[in-house]
């Protein structure tokens, strides 16, 4: 039995927001060395700000307003860190802190540049340290840093800007190593060698492709491989006219359901070699397969007469 494959992998995508008034006043503040919170209607001064009250959930903007703090603080909690942050100046280690700015009644998480945990403390004076170059996120604090001077008294700045930012695009994410398991372990397998497989569930006899391990149906396990298609048969299908990034394949092109012959459902690829607005239902296709044959780049007609819609309508 083969054995089962493991691979690093990646999922990364740039997430894009807009910000209200009070998200936009704060990180405006920050490119411009200045520290926001929000007041609430009791007299609590949040930092980070936020929308609304998290006790009574009353809106703050109008409320309380936007009240400047001090850039220096009080260490609240913290815990070491022996990693170095992505993309940040601070090298290893550091320490991760829980800092209430003075004047305000919360705290605020960041990044502290300490050369030990010895050095650390509940308790410590710290302060900001601006990075060099500004726009308007919370990296616009490079970090705190050991301080043991007097409070740093706020300018009064009453969180009213010009040129504000109004959204940011925030890089997210995750690292990690994905073991397909048993069942698409043997799929991957078998598209190197240019076959594509299912597995047939005992009870209701569909074949999956790709095999998940077990009908999602009839909750049992199923092992039985079954060698599917090459060819199929286009069940739907969808004309995209964005074009994404990184991907070097040129608007518009389809992408669609194919049931490959011998499968219980449809899977998705690809349609080339054919004018995207002749794509239809019921087309018959075949794969045409990327160099070294690790998977299909994309389907074409195969020239045979369309299907029946009886044929595949099951699979829709």
């Amino acid at each position: 039995m083969p054995a089962v494959l493991k691979a690093p992998l990646v999922v990364e995508f740039p997430f894009t927001r807009s910000l209200g008034p009070v998200q936009s006043a704060f990180l405006t503040g920050l490119r411009e060395r200045v520290v926001l919170g929000v007041r609430t209607g009791d007299g609590r001064t949040l930092v980070p700000p936020v929308e609304y009250d998290p006790v009574t959930a009353e809106e703050l903007r109008d409320l309380g307003g936007l009240v400047e703090v001090a850039p220096t603080g009080t260490v609240t909690t913290w815990a070491w860190n022996p990693e170095p942050r992505r993309g940040q100046p601070l090298g290893t280690p550091f320490a991760w802190v829980l800092v209430r700015l003075d004047g305000a009644d919360t705290a605020l998480l960041h990044a502290l540049d300490a050369p030990g945990p010895e050095t650390v403390h509940t308790g410590m004076r710290v302060r900001v340290r601006w990075a060099e170059e500004r726009t308007g996120a919370i990296t616009d604090l490079a970090c705190f840093e050991p301080y043991d001077g007097d409070p740093a008294a706020p300018t009064g700045h009453t969180g009213a800007f010009e040129d504000p930012v109004t959204g940011i695009v925030a890089p997210a994410r995750l690292d990690y190593v994905y073991s397909p398991g048993r069942a698409q372990s043997g799929y991957i397998n078998a598209l190197s060698g240019r076959r594509t497989v299912g597995e047939r569930c005992p009870s209701c006899r569909k074949v999956y492709v790709p095999p998940r391990g077990a009908c999602p149906t009839c909750g049992v396990a199923t092992s039985e491989q079954v060698e599917v298609g090459p060819r199929g048969t286009v069940t739907t299908y969808c004309i995209v006219n964005i074009k994404a990034k990184n991907l070097d394949i040129e608007v518009p092109y389809v992408y669609a359901h194919i049931a490959l012959d011998g499968a219980g459902l449809a899977l998705h690829g690809r349609i080339g070699g054919i004018p995207y607005d002749q794509v239809r239902m019921g087309l018959r296709v075949e794969p045409v397969w990327t160099e070294g044959g690790r998977y299909p780049d994309h389907y074409r007609p195969t020239g045979e007469p369309d299907a029946e819609y009886d044929t595949y309508k099951e699979l829709l």
